[in-house]
């Protein structure tokens, strides 16, 4: 993470760099090519180069930050003026250094015949001097607004970005310790009945048990997991709860033995076959539940679909039987915004759950 924040600062310097390599280069290529003097240097273009450069590294890192981004335009396109104004003699003093006395004169010359001419009447050179002048400036600290901007705005849509991950990963977090608490607690309730009625299929409840809280301790932590983990943690989790089901119950369960191991988010799908024991299982009427899951390419179809117990719905409480579904619903939403399809039946006598997901990042 460090060293790409350290390409990223690196990059404006080197990309500023490349420009001013370019300008200093450039200018020497065309005068060997098309003027044949290989020993001519352009010290007075460069020298003007240069003070461009410093009126808007000037606006760059100093009057734009400092003053027009703080809401203080008027003071900033004053000094801005006040900058260009002395810089402009510093330019013109250096084009008296720099330019030969033949240039200068037969300048002069030029603009004397042209003045002669009775069809156009061009203005003093001073004032065109003082007119490419003002015109460029107007365009650099132009340039410098802009690209401060911009700057700016790339990185406030990357604190934002940022902000958002932090927000995200917080709400993950806040609906996993939802979700595994209320699990367990249901957990360790079959286990307590199953103690008094037999005691080596409670030990082996505890032995499920473990591997469960070992797989929400270690492997849920990271954020993702791999879909086999996924899928034995579903397997401990129904043998538990077949445990104390009755024969009655019919129960298929078809989930994929050889997975791709795609990465998904832990418990994404506990909830759903935790709620089918939960609200499905019948003692006085026939009742089953079924789970299927597959898997193609990078896409997870998961199906589990279960009876309504009649006695349970007249039982219900309306506040606390959801959690652990609305809790995938947002987590759904969060990961895999605009990628995954959930579609919720309810009848009188059946609740079917289908979900589609593509794990492509």
């Amino acid at each position: 993470m460090n060293k790409l924040r350290a390409k990223r600062h690196r990059l404006p310097i080197i990309m500023h760099l490349l420009v001013w390599l370019v300008l200093i280069i450039l200018p020497q290529i065309i005068i060997s090519r098309y003027s044949g003097n290989n020993n001519f240097i352009a010290w007075g273009f460069y020298v003007n180069a240069f003070i461009i450069g410093v009126i808007f590294y000037i606006n760059y890192f100093w009057l734009v930050p400092k003053f027009y981004m703080n809401n203080k335009k008027a003071l900033f396109f004053l000094l801005a003026v006040v900058v260009v104004i002395c810089f402009y003699f510093v330019l013109d003093y250096s084009n008296e250094i720099f330019h030969s006395p033949d240039r200068g004169r037969r300048v002069a010359e030029e603009i004397e015949r042209e003045a002669r001419e009775p069809r156009f009447r061009r203005p003093p050179f001073k004032l065109m001097q003082i007119y490419g002048y003002t015109l460029l400036s107007v365009v650099i600290v132009g340039f410098s607004i802009g690209l401060r901007a911009i700057e700016q705005y790339t990185a406030s849509e990357k604190r934002q970005k940022e902000l958002e991950k932090e927000k995200l990963n917080s709400e993950l977090a806040f609906l996993k310790n939802q979700v595994s608490p209320h699990f367990f607690f249901n957990t360790l309730n079959n286990i307590y009945s199953m103690v008094a009625i037999n005691t080596d299929d409670a030990q082996a409840s505890i032995l499920k048990l473990s591997k469960l809280m070992r797989y929400l301790l270690y492997e849920s932590e990271h954020g993702e997991t791999i879909l086999s983990a996924e899928v034995e943690f579903m397997r401990n989790y129904i043998d538990l709860m077949q445990l104390r089901v009755s024969q009655k119950v019919d129960i298929q369960i078809d989930l994929p033995d050889n997975q791709n191991d795609l990465k998904i988010p832990p418990l994404l799908f506990i909830p759903f076959i935790e709620n089918a024991f939960k609200h499905g299982i019948s003692y006085r009427d026939k009742s089953f539940i079924k789970v299927e899951m597959k898997t193609e390419a990078e896409k997870v179809f998961f199906m589990c679909e279960n009876s309504v117990a009649k006695e349970k719905v007249e039982k219900r409480d309306e506040n606390h039987s959801g959690i652990g579904l609305e809790n995938v619903k947002k987590r759904l939403n969060l990961l895999f915004a605009g990628k995954y399809d959930l579609n919720i039946e309810s009848t009188p006598e059946i609740f079917s759950v289908k979900l589609e997901i593509d794990t492509a990042k």
